[in-house]
């Protein structure tokens, strides 16, 4: 494999009453890990842990192309267009409405927009999903990280090479992937220039975790298996545990792809395992979080499902909470 291809990695394990960031014994290739809601916070707070700062290592952020983040997707697997319409929605609600009104997922990302870089360039303020790409299993249902940088290889027939853009690989429930549910539940990376017309485009992939693992990869709207039982995990907002978890870790990879792109700006600790602007503050939705506890949301008369935000179409998202360079702390959407 090419060393100059990034990865960015992060295996989070929880020990007795404190919870520890280790890094992937991978080598000098890094790839930037999420596993999980619950591993990453610090069990009970019997612990303290310093304060979280994010430092800056003088790499580029992504601010797109006139201000906005392209996205392309692949989706890899049997999906159904209920659930990709969630998705589809979810992308569309970071730009402003005809009207100018904006919805509660661009208002959270106007967090990443406080990050800049040595160039003074800040994150993109919008993000919109410019393409899709159907890929029914043309590398089977299980994958290592080389086929997920395939498939963006792959995908280039569809779509630009874009170093200015963010390419998705999503896989479907009944997809393997290298690490998933053992070690991680998403992941970003960019891929070796050499495979990509000279260019390093930054990607990531994330897997639908309802058949799998939804404990471990779409907390907190399933039971982890290493926590007591709970009556009242909170409903889905979208109605679907795999798809709800997904656009979780969808709203983890786009920030910390936004704001280290090639694993070489804004992170904490070790580039073998670091904390980014989304994983840093891991397992918090709302005020008052708490290993086990997502914080303050609101509820959907209608439904009883727990949500953070709102978009277009009526859509309503649980989105993580996301360290802001200003405060220095994690700032959850207000509910």
């Amino acid at each position: 494999m090419d060393l100059t291809q990034v990865k960015c990695s992060a295996l989070l394990m929880m020990f007795l009453l404190a919870s520890v960031v280790d890094g992937a014994r991978i080598g000098p290739v890094e790839k930037n890990t999420i596993y999980g809601g619950l591993l990453a916070r610090r069990f009970l707070r019997l612990v303290e842990s310093p304060e979280t700062i994010i430092d800056y290592h003088n790499g580029p952020v992504m601010e797109g192309s006139n201000g906005t983040l392209p996205v392309y997707v692949i989706w890899y697997g049997e999906f159904n267009e209920t659930d990709t319409a969630a998705v589809r929605d979810f992308f569309a609600s970071f730009s402003p409405a005809a009207d100018g009104s904006v919805t509660d997922v661009a208002k959270w990302w106007d967090v990443t927009t406080r990050f800049k870089d040595a160039t003074g360039a800040s994150v993109a303020r919008y993000v919109t999903l410019v393409g899709e790409r159907n890929d029914t299993y043309s590398l089977g249902k299980n994958l290592n990280n080389s086929n997920l940088e395939e498939l963006v290889q792959s995908s280039l027939s569809a779509f630009p090479a874009d170093p200015n853009a963010v390419y998705f690989v999503m896989t479907a429930a009944d997809v393997q992937v290298e690490g998933f549910c053992m070690n991680s539940c998403a992941s970003h990376f960019a891929t070796v220039p050499s495979s990509t017309n000279e260019l390093q485009l930054p990607y990531a992939w994330v897997g639908n975790a309802k058949d799998q693992c939804p404990g471990m990869c779409a907390w907190p709207f399933a039971q982890p298996p290493y926590m007591p039982a709970q009556a009242d995990m909170p409903l889905p907002p979208n109605g679907n545990v795999g798809v709800d978890g997904m656009i979780v870790h969808i709203a983890y990879m786009l920030a910390g792809t936004a704001t280290n792109p090639f694993n070489n700006a804004f992170y904490q600790g070790d580039a073998a395992a670091p904390l980014e602007a989304g994983t840093a503050c891991v397992g918090s939705f709302g005020v008052g979080s708490y290993s086990g506890y997502p914080g303050e949301l609101k509820k959907d008369v209608i439904t009883g499902s727990k949500y953070n935000a709102n978009g277009v179409n009526d859509r309503k998202f649980l989105l993580p909470a996301l360290w802001d360079p200003d405060t220095r702390k994690c700032s959850p959407l207000a509910v």
